[in-house]
């Protein structure tokens, strides 16, 4: 206000105020629709408050008031409510907030309600989670998906009122047209594999306990999950890269983007459940990848786990090495395991190049901190799982040598034979990426495919729930709207 000489910007007479005030009070009432606090923003409030500002002083103190709410909601809509690292402690990612500054001047300096539309994420994912959520309120507005299917499980051939209830919900919720029959046949099997496949399970049309829990989720609670990914958006709003890697955890897989497309996509394995091993979420780049890598063990692992059978048996864990400061092996023989404890165990581990390798036979490294990378595995049997939560942080890739053709593509002509020749060398091999490809490890219990439609997944690491109460208590609510 000083730079502009105490100019006001929304409580003047002329056609200019009129307009900017007019734009901001048509944004307020359109806060509820993106999932914010619409009482924060309430425009009738806040109208009667302008209203009923007839002093100079008054007036002064609402065009203060006004431009708080103004950078709130410019804040809140483009980069979130909340601090994600402050509700989720594993949330490791930097929200990409912009100038309050540069919030006013750009604001000043454009056509209000064209520079207020350009405030939420652009992305197409946001777009679609609104569309999606919208479309929710109003279902839950004429009652939801109806009463919940009673019963443990049903399967073909099954017959009565609990078919008859799991045949009306999967109508209301989409997966099926409009039927009258009365028995669990082909088509209703049909659309339980539909539903299934929606909302991360095992896809074998049977609608067994599982699957029940799943379908009798309220529309309530899954319109809660669609706002904390619209929220999640948010905190992710700047450019992922034309190219990029999408690891969505909950999901349990791993995607190579291009254009907002899937080009490639692999299971994945994640961190487990225990609070020490879950898989944090940030962004960074991919660098290079490793071919018949070396494994170095984590110092937790090593003093954890390794130590402890060490000091039970020297000769435990056999196929790992262990060396000094200077990664010379040292002779297991020579030490005496039990006098060193978790702080004072001086060597580092290391599993070498194997088919057996805790790696597998190729890891895919983004430089960073929690020393969290992507990476073959020889435990194969984990990936027929509907829930993959094993490792120790990492994520464990199903087909890594056709996720390495699909990187290598973009620079190799071959890149299947550049790949191999490397591999069958059993030596390891650093290959740089051309161009650095951005990842994404994310979090998204709802999202949808670009064919626009809406996937559940459950909180396995029971973030979102904590995501959803930290907005519920900034006043964020869910609602139903009519029409």
């Amino acid at each position: 206000y000083r730079a502009r000489e105490f100019d006001g910007i929304w409580t003047g007479s002329t056609g200019r105020d009129r307009t900017r005030r007019n734009a901001l009070l048509a944004a307020f009432a359109s806060a509820g629709d993106h999932g914010l606090p619409a009482g924060e923003y309430d425009p009738n409030a806040l109208m009667a408050r302008l209203q009923a500002a007839n002093t100079p002083a008054e007036k002064g103190a609402m065009e203060v008031e006004m431009s708080r709410l103004f950078l709130s909601y410019a804040r809140d809509i483009q980069t979130g409510i909340l601090t994600p690292s402050r509700v989720v402690s594993e949330i490791r990612r930097e929200v990409p907030l912009r100038s309050r500054l540069g919030y006013l001047q750009g604001f000043v300096g454009s056509s209000p309600a064209g520079y207020l539309a350009t405030l939420p994420p652009s992305s197409p994912e946001y777009a679609r989670l609104l569309r999606e959520k919208l479309n929710l309120e109003r279902l839950i507005s004429n009652g939801g998906w109806g009463p919940t299917v009673s019963g443990n499980g049903l399967a073909i051939g099954a017959s009565g009122g609990s078919v008859i209830g799991l045949r009306d919900r999967l109508v209301v919720m989409g997966y099926m047209e409009r039927s009258a029959t009365q028995t669990y046949d082909a088509t209703l099997q049909a659309a339980v594999q539909r539903f299934q496949q929606a909302h991360g399970l095992t896809a074998d049309g049977e609608a067994g306990a599982g699957t029940l829990a799943e379908l009798n989720i309220s529309a309530a609670a899954r319109l809660q999950q669609i706002i904390v990914a619209m929220e999640r958006e948010r905190w992710l709003n700047r450019p992922r890269g034309e190219r990029h890697v999408w690891v969505n955890l909950t999901d349990f897989s791993a995607a190579i983007m291009d254009n907002d497309s899937v080009t490639y996509q692999t299971r994945s394995v994640i961190g487990a459940l225990a609070s020490d091993r879950q898989t944090p979420e940030f962004s960074d780049v991919m660098e290079y990848m490793v071919i018949n890598p070396s494994w170095y063990v984590p110092r937790s692992i090593i003093v954890n786990e390794y130590l402890p059978a060490l000091q039970r048996n020297r000769n435990a864990v056999s196929h790992i090495e262990i060396t000094d400061r200077n990664g010379r092996r040292i002779n297991r023989g020579a030490v005496n395991f039990s006098q060193f404890n978790a702080r004072t165990f001086p060597y580092s581990m290391r599993q070498p190049p194997s088919r057996g390798n805790a790696l597998g036979l190729v890891k895919f490294i983004f430089p960073n901190q929690y020393n969290i990378y992507l990476h073959d595995t020889p435990a194969k049997s984990l990936f027929s799982r509907e829930v993959r939560a094993y490792s120790h942080g990492c994520i464990r890739l199903n087909d890594p040598f056709d996720f390495a053709y699909a990187l290598l593509a973009a620079q190799e002509t071959d890149p299947e034979q550049v790949f191999q020749s490397y591999l069958n060398s059993g030596r390891e091999a650093r290959v740089n990426l051309d161009d650095p490809v951005p990842v994404h490890l994310v979090y998204r219990t709802a999202f949808t495919h670009t064919t626009g439609q809406l996937n559940f997944r459950r909180d396995i690491y029971s973030r979102d729930s904590r995501i959803w109460n930290a907005l519920a208590n900034e006043g964020v609510a869910v609602r139903a709207i009519g029409g």
